[in-house]
């Protein structure tokens, strides 16, 4: 017995809670329509406010024609959401009058509309009067809506603080300047190592540097580029060992490129490029007084037709270009007989004609901040012979002004004569710091 009391009051106790959380249900939704239909009536009825203003405004602005005209609150039902209402329905139904002096014919008439919408359109009535009356009530004492006299503010001349100078104005057109000049300037003391069969000769020790790198490069952002890069570095260094030369040439490079090119895509340009250089001192060993490479001896000119790819990777922190020739004509003049044959020529000549393929791949790569690597790498070949050249430049900057710079260049040609220790390679280095400058 106890046990199925105890049932039971936990029964009631759930159907209890049950009820109580349908009847908040109910509520909130109750009391969410009435919010939504209070708004959509305030809506209409602000609409319908507006309207009758504007014509009101209307009439007096065209002489107080429509003076005697007052808005009838009662048309209120035709502008408000679609609602149905008991009065025209009654009035349908309703026998016919003998007094016609009991009738208002305004309210026959929106009755008469209100009744064609329930008969022919049902599907625009969203209200009815009972749901309105529960909500708030319905009014129908309302005639007339309430008129307020506002008199106009006189308007005031506008004085304008910043008046139209009509004195002609000289317009000035600049010329568009498609042409971006830079160029990087640095003078270091170096640490050299250089291979014994290097083939300008040469000593390692310690020695000075400078090096003037300029660029001038026009590109007019549509089809057309033009670069032109000249390279200038100059080296000498002094060795107690050598007894024969007070100084020699430690680094020595005049170099000029120049590239013409018309876009192809977005990053590819049909490229004609022409590469010239020599160097501007001789080149000695230590104590030796053979000159083994001297100012146009050699002097090399590659002429190549091919495409130029442009670089950018990283967030541009790598660019550059990479240039790929199945075309390429090599000239090489050796101003000094005693040299040709050092330089691949044939004995007694001094010039040599080359037809191959050739490609350069010039990049910029900013690893760090203060942390730079640049790289050239050079080849050409005839299908009978090769000849590469890889130039890298590490540069750690301290501040604007100071740098260290390491310089690391193998080199391959297989028309020299081949050393018994390195083959054809051909190896160079060097470490410096000192001052450097670029814009």
């Amino acid at each position: 017995m106890k046990f199925r009391a105890f049932t039971l009051i936990v029964l009631s106790m759930c159907v209890l809670m049950t009820h109580a959380q349908n009847r908040r249900k109910l509520d909130r939704n109750l009391e969410y329509q009435q919010y939504q239909l209070i708004k959509d009536y305030s809506d209409s009825l602000v609409a319908y406010k507006l309207r009758i203003d504007s014509l009101l405004m209307a009439a007096d602005s065209i002489g107080n024609v429509y003076s005697d005209y007052q808005p009838d609150g009662r048309f209120y039902r035709l502008f408000a959401p679609m609602t149905y209402y008991h009065q025209p329905a009654k009035g349908a139904l309703r026998y016919a009058v003998n007094d016609q002096s009991e009738t208002d014919q305004v309210n026959d008439e929106i009755d008469h509309v209100l009744m064609n919408i329930y008969l022919n359109r049902p599907d625009l009535v969203v209200n009815s009067e009972n749901r309105l009356r529960r909500v708030g009530g319905v009014s129908n004492d309302i005639i007339a809506p309430i008129q307020q006299d506002a008199e106009l503010v006189t308007q005031e001349t506008v004085v304008d603080d910043n008046p139209v100078d009509d004195t002609p104005v000289e317009v000035l057109v600049k010329k568009p300047n498609f042409w971006e000049f830079k160029g990087d300037y640095f003078l270091q003391g170096l640490q050299n190592y250089i291979s014994g069969n290097w083939y300008k000769g040469g000593e390692s020790n310690y020695s000075l540097l400078s090096s003037i790198t300029m660029e001038a490069n026009y590109n007019n952002k549509q089809k057309v580029k033009w670069d032109n890069k000249l390279e200038m570095k100059l080296g000498f260094m002094t060795s107690k060992g050598d007894s024969v030369h007070s100084f020699k040439s430690s680094e020595d490079l005049l170099r000029l490129t120049s590239k013409l090119g018309l876009q192809a895509s977005k990053k590819w340009y049909y490229t004609l490029q022409l590469l010239a250089y020599t160097q501007f001192y001789r080149g000695y060993k230590s104590n030796d007084y053979r000159v083994y490479s001297d100012f146009m001896s050699p002097f090399t000119l590659n002429l190549s037709l091919g495409m130029d790819y442009n670089v950018e990777a990283f967030n541009k922190k790598l660019t550059g270009t990479v240039h790929l020739a199945p075309f390429a004509y090599n000239f090489k003049y050796v101003d000094r007989l005693p040299l040709s044959t050092r330089n691949g020529l044939d004995e007694g000549k001094h010039v040599m004609h080359d037809f191959g393929s050739q490609f350069t791949v010039d990049l910029k790569w900013a690893i760090a901040e203060n942390i730079s690597w640049q790289t050239r790498l050079y080849g050409f070949t005839t299908y009978s012979r090769a000849e590469m050249e890889w130039e890298n430049t590490f540069t750690f900057k301290f501040n604007k002004y100071i740098s260290t710079k390491l310089f690391v260049y193998p080199r391959f040609d297989d028309n020299t004569t081949r050393d018994d220790h390195h083959g054809y390679w051909q190896f160079k280095e060097f470490f410096s710091i000192g001052f450097s400058y670029n814009f």
